[in-house]
């Protein structure tokens, strides 16, 4: 498992990545961001739930004195995150919104430097401001920011810090002995509780139940962009270092950027193309081994 840790994290980047598909989608059909919020959680939830009764009951339990780690990932980083990254996405681009999020790798290797003890090293800082270069060119702020707005930016930038603290707070766990897939369900199902209090629920199983197709659709949207990459990246953090795992998670930004150029006709320039360029050699930077001689 250790040798596919970064494959992993990487695939995660990517369903991550696919996720404005299914928030604009959702949001044409009445749901709003926090509602959407909601949706994610309960489907990942219960589906979680299910797996772990018939499959990995054992891995249910949990300490009472633990709580706060699922409640940092759940209610700091995934309620939170997740809200603002959805209103980032229905303020601006898909790209735009992604790559906002993506200063949370500034902030993890920040926040790891003084909690686990990870080192700055002259690999990972390159890798950092290669993709924090990359992520400015992809947006097109140099050039027009037509689509970018104040509100904008500071929600995008929430969703960085929210994002990040889901690193922070899942590392807390892993060191007490949780597995990924006890990590991944606590997350969602204490997400779930609190969205029942800022959400409308009832808006949202009126919406997920309307027809077969989306259904379907909500499902989908809960696994494939949340159950599986929360495992893979949970999963991979077990052998890779925080700051490192939030870098090569900065697929998404890519994946969004690309997805939005084929799917959703958004411009792309040519320094918007160098962006993506300079993300994926920091991706190859930043898992290079050395050499031994």
């Amino acid at each position: 498992m250790k040798k596919i840790s970064s494959i992993l994290i990487l695939v995660a980047g990517i369903l991550w990545g696919s996720m404005g598909l299914f928030v604009r989608k959702l949001n044409a059909l009445g749901l709003v961001s926090m509602e959407i919020v909601g949706l994610r959680a309960s489907v990942t939830t219960v589906v979680m739930f299910l797996f772990l009764l018939f499959f990995k009951r054992k891995l249910l339990k949990i300490h009472l004195k633990d709580i706060w780690c699922f409640l940092g990932t759940g209610i700091c980083s995934i309620v939170f995150f997740n809200y603002c990254y959805f209103k980032a996405i229905t303020l601006t681009s898909l790209s735009v919104a992604a790559i906002l999020l993506y200063t949370a790798p500034a902030i993890v290797m920040v926040f790891s430097y003084f909690m686990f003890g990870e080192k700055f090293t002259k690999r990972k800082l390159l890798s950092l401001v290669m993709t924090f270069v990359g992520c400015i060119l992809v947006t097109g702020i140099l050039n027009d920011t037509g689509e970018i707005s104040i509100s904008g930016i500071l929600v995008g930038l929430g969703a960085g810090l929210g994002y990040a603290l889901y690193s922070i707070f899942s590392r807390y766990a892993l060191e007490r002995g949780y597995q990924s897939l006890t990590i991944t369900f606590y997350t969602f199902l204490v997400a779930t509780i609190g969205t029942l209090f800022l959400a409308d629920m009832k808006q949202v199983v009126e919406v997920a139940i309307d027809s077969g197709k989306i259904f379907l659709f909500c499902l989908a949207f809960g696994i494939l962009c949340t159950v599986i990459p929360y495992l893979t990246y949970t999963l991979g953090l077990q052998y890779v270092e925080n700051g490192k795992a939030s870098i090569i998670a900065s697929v998404e930004p890519v994946t969004a950027t690309l997805l939005g150029v084929f799917l959703f006709r958004e411009k792309i320039t040519v320094i918007g193309i160098l962006g993506i360029v300079l993300v994926l050699a920091a991706l190859v930077l930043c898992n290079e081994r050395k050499k031994t001689v």
